[in-house]
C-alpha cells in the first residue's frame, strides 16, 4: 500500500471508487430492469432471454479471468478506464438492438460488450477498495458494495420509471450509457498509482518482467483458503445474480404483477441489500464475519422461499426485501476475508471475486434454462440451496492471524 497519501488524496482517492462501484451497479439495473421490455420488444422466450446472459455471463468470466493479466500488463487504472467504457457502449447497443435495429443479435453483441467490461472493472475495483479499506483499518468494504447497490437502486428506479412512462429502451439505455462513460473519465483521474496494482510510475525501474508479475498475480490460485471463500461467495453471489436477472421478470409473470411492479420488486431488493451495506460495517466489527454471514444465509434462505411460495404480491414485496437483506454482505466480506494479508491482498481479492463473479454471472443463464422446464419459481429453490451450503462454510472468512498470513504467503510462493 502507498502510505505517502495525504489526507485529500486518499478522501478523493475513496470517491473515485465509490462512484466506479456505483456506474457498475447502475448498468446492471438498467438491464435487469428492462428485460420484460426487452423479452417483449424481440418477441423471444425465457430461453432465449438466458440466452443473452449466457452470452453476457461467459464473457463476464472471460473478462473475470484475464482481469489479472490486464493489470499485470496495464495497470489497474488504464485497465478500468478501458473497462468502464467497454461495458458503457454495451449498454447504449443493448437499447440499439431492441429499439432502433430491433436485433436479437445486436442486443448479445451489446451484452457481450456489457460483461466484458463489468467482468473486468468489477475485480480491479475490488482490489482498489480492499486497499482502502487496509489503509483506513476499518471494516469499509461493504460500504463501497452499498454504492454498488445505491447504482443498483438508481438504475432499478429509473427503470421502473420509464417502464411506466413507456420510454423506449434505446433512449434509456442511450442517456446511462453517457452517464456511466462520464462518471468514469472523472474518477480516473482521482485514482492514484500505485505499485501494488502495477499502475506506471515514472520513476519506476523495478516494476518487473511481466512473467514475474503474472506469477504473483496467479499466486491465490494455490491456497486451499481461496476455494473455502469462494464457497462462501458462490452461494450469496448466486442470490444476488439470480435476483438481478429474475426478480423482476418472475413477479411481472410468474406473480402477475406486470412489467412496472417487476421493476419496482428489483428496486425493493435493491433497496433492502443497500440499507444493510450502508451499516454493516459497524455490526461486522462487533460481532465478526462469521456470526454476521450466518445470519444474513438465514434471512436470505428465508426471503427466497418466502418470494417463491407467497400467495399476495405484498408478501412477495416482503420476500424481496428479506432477500436483499440476506444476500448484502457475502460478497464484500468474501473480498475482506480474501484481502486479510496485505502482502497478497490483490492476488487473492482477484482470484475470490473470479469466483463470485462467476457465479453472480453465469449462474442466472444456467436458471434460464432449467426454468423453461420446471418453471422461475421453482427454479429458484436451487439458489436457496446454495444459501444455506454458504451459511455452512462461513467459517472459512474467519480473519487470519498474524502466523497464518505468514504461513498463506509462504504458501502462496511455492510452485
Amino acid at each position: 500500500m502507498n502510505t505517502a497519501l495525504s489526507r485529500s488524496q486518499y478522501v478523493r482517492w475513496r470517491t473515485a471508487i465509490f462512484a466506479i462501484f456505483l456506474a457498475s451497479g447502475l448498468s446492471i439495473a438498467t438491464w435487469a430492469s428492462r428485460v420484460p421490455d426487452i423479452k417483449l420488444a424481440l418477441d423471444v422466450d425465457k430461453a432465449q432471454v438466458g440466452m443473452l446472459l449466457l452470452g453476457a455471463g461467459i464473457a463476464s468470466i472471460i473478462g473475470i479471468s484475464t482481469s489479472p493479466a490486464i493489470v499485470a500488463r496495464t495497470g489497474a487504472r488504464l485497465g478500468m478506464m478501458v473497462s468502464i467504457f467497454t461495458f458503457a457502449s454495451g449498454v447504449a447497443l443493448i437499447g440499439i438492438g431492441t429499439n432502433v435495429v430491433g436485433s436479437y443479435s445486436v442486443v448479445l453483441i451489446g451484452l457481450v460488450l456489457f460483461g466484458l467490461g463489468n467482468g473486468c472493472v468489477d475485480v480491479m475495483m475490488n482490489v482498489e477498495a480492499t486497499a482502502i479499506e487496509q489503509h483506513s483499518g476499518k471494516t469499509i468494504l461493504p460500504l463501497f458494495h452499498a454504492f454498488f447497490s445505491f447504482g443498483t437502486v438508481i438504475g432499478a428506479g429509473l427503470g421502473a420509471l420509464a417502464a411506466q412512462l413507456r420510454v423506449d429502451v434505446f433512449t434509456h439505455t442511450l442517456v446511462i450509457a453517457v452517464l456511466i462513460a462520464s462518471i468514469g473519465v472523472v474518477s480516473i483521474v482521482h485514482v492514484p498509482r500505485r505499485q501494488e496494482t502495477l499502475d506506471p510510475i515514472d520513476d519506476d525501474g523495478e516494476k518487473g518482467r511481466w512473467r514475474e508479475r503474472m506469477h504473483v498475480a496467479m499466486s491465490a490460485w494455490r491456497e486451499p483458503r481461496t476455494y473455502a471463500i469462494g464457497v462462501v461467495m458462490l452461494g450469496m453471489s448466486f442470490a444476488e445474480g439470480g435476483a438481478n436477472d429474475w426478480l423482476a421478470l418472475g413477479v411481472a409473470e410468474d406473480h402477475g404483477g406486470g412489467t412496472a411492479l417487476g421493476a419496482a420488486a428489483l428496486a425493493t431488493f435493491s433497496v433492502a441489500m443497500t440499507v444493510v451495506r450502508v451499516f454493516g460495517g459497524p455490526l461486522v466489527d462487533r460481532f465478526g464475519r462469521v456470526a454476521v454471514l450466518r445470519i444474513l444465509a438465514v434471512a436470505a434462505a428465508s426471503g427466497i422461499l418466502l418470494f417463491i411460495l407467497a400467495p399476495s404480491l405484498p408478501l412477495v414485496f416482503v420476500g424481496a426485501a428479506l432477500w436483499g437483506v440476506g444476500a448484502s454482505l457475502g460478497f464484500p466480506l468474501g473480498m475482506s476475508a480474501a484481502a486479510d494479508d496485505p502482502a497478497k491482498a490483490a492476488a487473492r481479492v482477484s482470484a475470490a471475486a473470479t469466483i463470485g463473479y462467476i457465479a453472480f454471472l453465469g449462474g442466472p443463464p444456467v436458471l434460464g434454462f432449467i426454468s423453461e422446464h420446471i418453471g422461475l419459481l421453482n427454479t429458484l429453490f436451487i439458489v436457496v440451496a446454495l444459501v444455506v451450503m454458504s451459511g455452512l462454510f462461513s467459517g472459512a472468512a474467519r480473519p487470519l492471524r498474524k502466523d497464518e498470513m505468514s504461513q498463506a504467503s509462504v504458501a502462496a510462493t511455492k510452485d
